[in-house]
């Protein structure tokens, strides 16, 4: 197969789909690689290790014109034009919260599959684990930097200092992001509250943690007192493949206090904090009533070396999998073939047709399967 890993273009994105390790794998193995020019320079990957490893250089029309085209983010209006009939695009799509690139991708006849809906049998969201990590361990080091003064915010230190109380972190969802938000927080001193509707992932923290984090169960009443004390609070909540749930609603942005800082790590699944929109790296804050908003929408795209890495170990079997067999693949492995959003003109996520109200079918009728 031909392989195109295109240069990401999001503002301030530096991660790259594929290192210079996974070209060499993919090239033994006797597939085309196709790599736009700079694509890795971001994350400190030169053009001339990916030649080393088997790859061609091309531009970015050359990359896109690949049979599979494998990417770190959806694209962007600038990548519209590249989309086709046929074309396997193997990316993060997040479709519940853009529908101009449902649109296009419907319109074009693109094979879109999304890391974030391959789904392993027990549930476990293999592709989205590792950027899950890496946002939900950024999270709180974001929050305590826009907590100083000349950021907007309240001008604590997370961790306090002796005779001065630390500042208070309320993470909204236990899962992989509020677990790792968690223990980075509590790493840095911070008095720690996690909220979830899940009890055993409550129980699990409270035995890991032994006590050291206070845990609360998610619903509006406990909500809405969280965040009347949260220095800093951390969304977290993810519905796999949808619209994330509003759970912090406008009237209570006013109980909080002055300078207090949310980081919504779901924005890019909508936000789970109702005045939350999505930021970049080069302006990533904004107020509503005296909080600071951070809303960026590709937090990993900060620390692309690790990023990358992290990601590419994850991708690279599946990527493989598509190389040798296409779109067969799917009929084999039943959790890459969750990840089937778009196919030929047809929606085949039902949770991204729920969100704009369009119509969608299954991924067993569209590949016959049923």
């Amino acid at each position: 197969m031909i392989i195109g890993i295109p240069k990401e273009i999001k503002t301030l994105e530096s991660r790259v789909s594929m290192t210079p390790g996974a070209v060499e794998t993919l090239t033994r193995r006797g597939h085309t690689v196709l790599v736009e020019s700079g694509a890795g320079k971001g994350s400190g990957l030169p053009d001339e290790q990916y030649a080393a490893a088997g790859a061609k250089l091309t531009d970015a029309a050359g990359a896109w014109g690949a049979e599979m085209v494998i990417k770190v983010k959806e694209p962007i209006a600038a990548e519209y034009q590249y989309l086709r009939k046929g074309l396997l695009l193997f990316t993060y799509l997040h479709l519940a919260a853009d529908k101009p690139l449902t649109e296009v991708l419907l319109k074009s006849g693109t094979i879109g599959i999304a890391y974030e809906t391959v789904q392993l049998p027990g549930g476990g969201l293999p592709l989205l684990l590792p950027m899950s990590e890496v946002a939900g361990r950024m999270a709180p080091q974001v929050g305590a930097h826009h907590l100083e003064k000349s950021e907007g915010g309240r001008g604590l230190l997370l961790g306090g200092v002796p005779g001065v109380p630390q500042a208070s972190v309320v993470i909204l969802g236990a899962g992989v992001v509020g677990t790792n938000a968690a223990k980075i927080a509590m790493g840095m001193g911070a008095q720690v509250t996690v909220l979830d509707v899940n009890h055993s992932r409550l129980q699990y923290l409270d035995d890991i943690y032994q006590g050291r984090i206070v845990t609360v169960s998610s619903n509006e009443p406990n909500i809405r007192k969280a965040v009347t004390y949260a220095d800093l609070l951390i969304g977290a909540v993810l519905i796999t493949g949808a619209k994330a749930p509003r759970l912090v609603t406008r009237d209570m942005i006013g109980t909080m206090k002055e300078g207090s800082v949310i980081v919504d790590v779901a924005v890019d699944q909508g936000g789970c904090v109702e005045t939350i929109k999505a930021t970049t790296h080069a302006a990533p804050t904004y107020l509503v009533d005296g909080v600071v908003h951070y809303g960026v929408a590709n937090m990993p795209g900060a620390v692309p070396r690790t990023s990358t890495y992290a990601l590419c170990n994850q991708t690279l079997p599946y990527a493989m999998k598509l190389a040798q067999k296409g779109v067969e693949a799917l009929h084999e492995d039943r959790s890459l073939a969750l990840g089937l959003n778009t196919y030929l003109g047809e929606l085949t996520y039902g949770a991204v047709g729920e969100a704009f109200g369009m119509p969608s079918t299954t991924v067993e009728k569209v590949l016959g399967l049923a």
